[in-house]
Protein backbone atom coordinates (compact mmCIF):
# COMPACT_ATOMS: atom_id res chain seq x y z
CA UNK A 1 0.00 0.00 0.00
CA UNK A 2 1.35 3.40 -0.53
CA UNK A 3 1.02 5.96 1.61
CA UNK A 4 1.63 10.19 1.65
CA UNK A 5 3.55 11.80 1.27
CA UNK A 6 2.80 12.05 -3.09
CA UNK A 7 5.16 12.79 -5.72
CA UNK A 8 6.15 16.53 -6.36
CA UNK A 9 6.21 17.71 -9.49
CA UNK A 10 5.80 21.18 -10.82
CA UNK A 11 1.87 21.52 -9.97
CA UNK A 12 -0.36 23.96 -10.80
CA UNK A 13 -4.53 23.96 -9.82
CA UNK A 14 -6.41 25.81 -11.32
CA UNK A 15 -9.84 26.55 -10.36
CA UNK A 16 -13.24 28.09 -12.36
CA UNK A 17 -16.23 28.66 -11.66
CA UNK A 18 -18.26 26.32 -14.04
CA UNK A 19 -17.26 23.27 -16.06
CA UNK A 20 -18.33 25.56 -19.13
CA UNK A 21 -15.28 27.36 -17.80
CA UNK A 22 -12.81 24.31 -17.43
CA UNK A 23 -13.49 23.17 -21.19
CA UNK A 24 -12.78 26.92 -22.36
CA UNK A 25 -9.77 26.48 -20.47
CA UNK A 26 -8.61 22.86 -21.28
CA UNK A 27 -9.45 23.85 -25.38
CA UNK A 28 -6.70 26.90 -25.07
CA UNK A 29 -4.39 24.59 -22.69
CA UNK A 30 -4.13 21.88 -25.30
CA UNK A 31 -4.18 24.35 -28.11
CA UNK A 32 -1.21 25.72 -26.94
CA UNK A 33 0.53 22.73 -26.42
CA UNK A 34 -0.20 21.30 -29.72
CA UNK A 35 1.29 24.24 -31.10
CA UNK A 36 4.61 24.36 -29.24
CA UNK A 37 5.15 20.56 -29.25
CA UNK A 38 4.34 20.52 -33.33
CA UNK A 39 6.82 23.23 -33.64
CA UNK A 40 9.41 21.60 -31.54
CA UNK A 41 9.25 18.02 -32.87
CA UNK A 42 7.13 17.57 -35.87
CA UNK A 43 4.15 15.71 -34.05
CA UNK A 44 1.63 16.14 -30.37
CA UNK A 45 1.17 12.74 -29.08
CA UNK A 46 -1.87 13.00 -26.80
CA UNK A 47 -3.37 10.32 -24.41
CA UNK A 48 -6.81 10.52 -24.06
CA UNK A 49 -9.12 8.37 -21.23
CA UNK A 50 -12.72 7.95 -21.03
CA UNK A 51 -15.24 9.41 -18.51
CA UNK A 52 -16.83 12.72 -18.96
CA UNK A 53 -13.22 13.97 -20.19
CA UNK A 54 -14.44 13.96 -24.09
CA UNK A 55 -17.31 16.02 -23.43
CA UNK A 56 -14.81 18.83 -21.63
CA UNK A 57 -12.90 18.62 -24.76
CA UNK A 58 -15.84 19.86 -26.93
CA UNK A 59 -14.60 23.24 -27.50
CA UNK A 60 -11.30 22.07 -29.21
CA UNK A 61 -13.62 20.86 -31.94
CA UNK A 62 -14.83 24.21 -32.32
CA UNK A 63 -14.03 27.90 -34.07
CA UNK A 64 -10.85 28.81 -33.28
CA UNK A 65 -9.32 25.71 -32.48
CA UNK A 66 -11.12 23.66 -35.26
CA UNK A 67 -8.90 25.71 -37.80
CA UNK A 68 -5.93 26.42 -36.51
CA UNK A 69 -4.89 23.43 -34.64
CA UNK A 70 -2.34 21.42 -37.20
CA UNK A 71 -4.47 18.19 -36.41
CA UNK A 72 -2.71 16.58 -39.25
CA UNK A 73 0.22 15.85 -36.77
CA UNK A 74 -1.68 14.59 -34.05
CA UNK A 75 -0.83 10.64 -32.58
CA UNK A 76 -3.91 9.38 -30.31
CA UNK A 77 -3.84 6.88 -27.75
CA UNK A 78 -5.64 5.80 -24.65
CA UNK A 79 -4.25 5.58 -20.99
CA UNK A 80 -6.86 2.97 -20.58
CA UNK A 81 -9.72 1.09 -22.60
CA UNK A 82 -12.23 -1.36 -21.53
CA UNK A 83 -11.27 -4.92 -23.45
CA UNK A 84 -14.95 -4.54 -25.41
CA UNK A 85 -15.65 -4.36 -29.50
CA UNK A 86 -14.67 -1.19 -29.97
CA UNK A 87 -18.71 -0.05 -31.16
CA UNK A 88 -19.51 -1.23 -27.71
CA UNK A 89 -21.12 1.60 -25.91
CA UNK A 90 -18.52 1.29 -23.20
CA UNK A 91 -15.50 1.46 -25.52
CA UNK A 92 -13.63 4.87 -24.71
CA UNK A 93 -13.09 4.67 -27.96
CA UNK A 94 -16.55 4.97 -29.59
CA UNK A 95 -17.43 7.77 -26.82
CA UNK A 96 -13.94 9.44 -28.45
CA UNK A 97 -14.84 9.09 -31.78
CA UNK A 98 -18.47 10.54 -31.33
CA UNK A 99 -17.79 13.24 -28.87
CA UNK A 100 -14.01 14.36 -30.65
CA UNK A 101 -12.22 12.19 -33.64
CA UNK A 102 -14.96 12.49 -35.71
CA UNK A 103 -15.18 16.31 -35.30
CA UNK A 104 -11.47 17.10 -36.57
CA UNK A 105 -9.32 15.44 -39.07
CA UNK A 106 -6.68 13.39 -37.60
CA UNK A 107 -5.23 11.02 -39.75
CA UNK A 108 -7.12 7.60 -39.17
CA UNK A 109 -3.60 5.87 -39.06
CA UNK A 110 -2.58 8.36 -36.45
CA UNK A 111 -5.26 6.85 -34.17
CA UNK A 112 -3.82 3.91 -32.08
CA UNK A 113 -7.10 1.76 -30.39
CA UNK A 114 -6.91 -1.43 -28.78
CA UNK A 115 -7.02 -5.09 -30.61
CA UNK A 116 -10.46 -5.64 -29.50
CA UNK A 117 -10.45 -9.12 -30.90
CA UNK A 118 -7.91 -10.33 -28.14
CA UNK A 119 -8.03 -11.52 -24.35
CA UNK A 120 -7.05 -8.71 -21.65
CA UNK A 121 -3.77 -9.83 -21.45
CA UNK A 122 -3.53 -10.28 -25.17
CA UNK A 123 -4.78 -6.56 -25.80
CA UNK A 124 -2.14 -5.28 -23.27
CA UNK A 125 0.53 -6.86 -24.78
CA UNK A 126 -0.40 -5.96 -28.12
CA UNK A 127 -0.69 -2.47 -27.54
CA UNK A 128 2.87 -2.61 -25.34
CA UNK A 129 4.00 -4.06 -28.45
CA UNK A 130 3.19 -1.48 -30.61
CA UNK A 131 4.15 1.39 -28.60
CA UNK A 132 7.71 -0.22 -28.37
CA UNK A 133 7.63 -0.34 -31.81
CA UNK A 134 6.55 3.51 -32.19
CA UNK A 135 9.58 4.07 -30.04
CA UNK A 136 12.25 1.75 -31.61
CA UNK A 137 11.29 4.09 -34.85
CA UNK A 138 11.19 7.50 -32.77
CA UNK A 139 8.24 8.29 -33.09
CA UNK A 140 7.58 8.21 -29.31
CA UNK A 141 10.28 9.28 -27.57
CA UNK A 142 12.41 8.28 -24.45
CA UNK A 143 12.17 9.56 -21.19
CA UNK A 144 15.55 10.15 -20.53
CA UNK A 145 15.00 10.16 -16.56
CA UNK A 146 12.87 6.74 -16.55
CA UNK A 147 13.51 4.98 -19.82
CA UNK A 148 9.79 4.72 -20.27
CA UNK A 149 7.93 5.92 -23.34
CA UNK A 150 7.46 10.15 -23.06
CA UNK A 151 4.34 10.84 -24.54
CA UNK A 152 3.32 14.88 -24.78
CA UNK A 153 -0.14 15.13 -22.97
CA UNK A 154 -2.23 12.71 -21.24
CA UNK A 155 -5.61 14.14 -20.24
CA UNK A 156 -6.77 12.14 -17.11
CA UNK A 157 -9.43 12.49 -15.00
CA UNK A 158 -10.38 10.78 -11.95
CA UNK A 159 -12.80 8.30 -10.07
CA UNK A 160 -14.86 9.33 -6.66
CA UNK A 161 -12.38 6.46 -5.56
CA UNK A 162 -9.96 8.28 -6.41
CA UNK A 163 -8.21 5.96 -9.12
CA UNK A 164 -7.17 7.42 -12.74
CA UNK A 165 -6.66 5.09 -15.80
CA UNK A 166 -7.58 2.38 -14.53
CA UNK A 167 -5.66 2.00 -11.53
CA UNK A 168 -7.65 1.65 -8.79
CA UNK A 169 -6.92 1.66 -5.02
CA UNK A 170 -7.46 -1.88 -3.80
CA UNK A 171 -5.94 -3.88 -6.97
CA UNK A 172 -2.65 -4.82 -7.49
CA UNK A 173 -1.98 -2.87 -11.40
CA UNK A 174 -1.56 0.75 -9.41
CA UNK A 175 2.03 -1.27 -8.70
CA UNK A 176 3.12 -2.38 -11.24
CA UNK A 177 6.68 -1.07 -12.23
CA UNK A 178 7.89 -2.80 -15.18
CA UNK A 179 4.74 -3.00 -17.62
CA UNK A 180 4.12 -0.27 -20.09
CA UNK A 181 0.41 -1.44 -20.55
CA UNK A 182 -1.38 -4.32 -17.95
CA UNK A 183 -4.45 -5.37 -17.97
CA UNK A 184 -7.44 -5.82 -15.18
CA UNK A 185 -10.08 -8.78 -15.48
CA UNK A 186 -11.68 -7.66 -12.00
CA UNK A 187 -12.20 -3.86 -12.49
CA UNK A 188 -14.32 -2.81 -9.61
CA UNK A 189 -16.00 -0.42 -11.96
CA UNK A 190 -17.60 -2.42 -15.07
CA UNK A 191 -16.98 -3.63 -17.34
CA UNK A 192 -13.86 -5.62 -15.57
CA UNK A 193 -11.47 -6.62 -18.32
CA UNK A 194 -9.63 -3.64 -19.37
CA UNK A 195 -6.12 -2.66 -19.84
CA UNK A 196 -4.51 -0.03 -18.67
CA UNK A 197 -1.24 2.09 -18.42
CA UNK A 198 1.53 1.97 -15.77
CA UNK A 199 2.33 4.51 -13.69
CA UNK A 200 5.96 4.57 -15.01
CA UNK A 201 4.32 5.43 -18.20
CA UNK A 202 2.16 7.88 -16.83
CA UNK A 203 4.69 9.76 -15.07
CA UNK A 204 6.77 10.14 -17.73
CA UNK A 205 4.59 12.19 -19.80
CA UNK A 206 5.57 15.61 -20.54
CA UNK A 207 2.76 17.43 -19.56
CA UNK A 208 -0.82 16.11 -17.81
CA UNK A 209 -3.67 17.70 -17.41
CA UNK A 210 -6.28 16.07 -14.40
CA UNK A 211 -9.80 17.29 -15.28
CA UNK A 212 -11.93 16.72 -12.65
CA UNK A 213 -15.37 18.60 -12.10
CA UNK A 214 -18.54 18.30 -10.16
CA UNK A 215 -19.53 17.67 -6.48
CA UNK A 216 -19.35 14.29 -6.44
CA UNK A 217 -15.55 14.68 -6.66
CA UNK A 218 -14.91 17.45 -3.98
CA UNK A 219 -13.79 15.42 -0.96
CA UNK A 220 -11.18 13.24 -3.06
CA UNK A 221 -10.19 16.19 -5.01
CA UNK A 222 -9.25 17.33 -1.62
CA UNK A 223 -7.63 14.22 -0.16
CA UNK A 224 -5.51 14.19 -3.63
CA UNK A 225 -4.25 17.40 -3.31
CA UNK A 226 -3.88 17.57 0.58
CA UNK A 227 -3.63 14.25 1.62
CA UNK A 228 -3.20 13.71 5.58
CA UNK A 229 0.33 12.58 6.33
CA UNK A 230 0.43 8.92 7.22
CA UNK A 231 -2.83 7.97 5.49
CA UNK A 232 -3.33 5.55 2.29
CA UNK A 233 -2.23 7.42 -0.74
CA UNK A 234 -4.71 7.07 -3.45
CA UNK A 235 -3.76 6.32 -6.89
CA UNK A 236 -4.90 9.98 -8.49
CA UNK A 237 -1.83 11.75 -5.54
CA UNK A 238 0.82 9.42 -7.91
CA UNK A 239 0.21 11.11 -10.61
CA UNK A 240 3.69 13.46 -12.12
CA UNK A 241 4.30 15.00 -15.04
CA UNK A 242 7.91 15.53 -16.42
CA UNK A 243 7.39 19.01 -16.97
CA UNK A 244 3.91 19.97 -15.23
CA UNK A 245 0.86 18.65 -14.15
CA UNK A 246 -2.16 21.15 -14.38
CA UNK A 247 -5.00 20.44 -12.35
CA UNK A 248 -8.79 21.93 -13.99
CA UNK A 249 -11.36 21.89 -11.18
CA UNK A 250 -14.71 23.36 -11.70
CA UNK A 251 -16.14 25.41 -8.33
CA UNK A 252 -17.53 22.44 -7.17
CA UNK A 253 -14.69 19.99 -6.94
CA UNK A 254 -12.60 22.73 -5.46
CA UNK A 255 -15.36 23.05 -3.25
CA UNK A 256 -13.84 21.56 -0.59
CA UNK A 257 -9.94 23.15 -0.74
Amino acid sequence: MAFATPQRCKTEVLKFESESDVAVALAKYTADLSAKFVKDKGSFSVVLSGGSLIDTLRKLVESPYKESVDWSKWLIFWVDERVVPLDDKDSNYLLATRGFLSKVPIPPGNIYAINDKLSPEGAADNYEERLRRLVASKVIPVSSATGFPKFDLMLLGMGPDGHVASLFPTRQQRYEKKRWVTFITDSPKPPPPRITFTFPVINSAAEIAMVVTGPELANTTKAVLHPHRGSPLLPAAEVSAEEELTWFLDKDAASQL
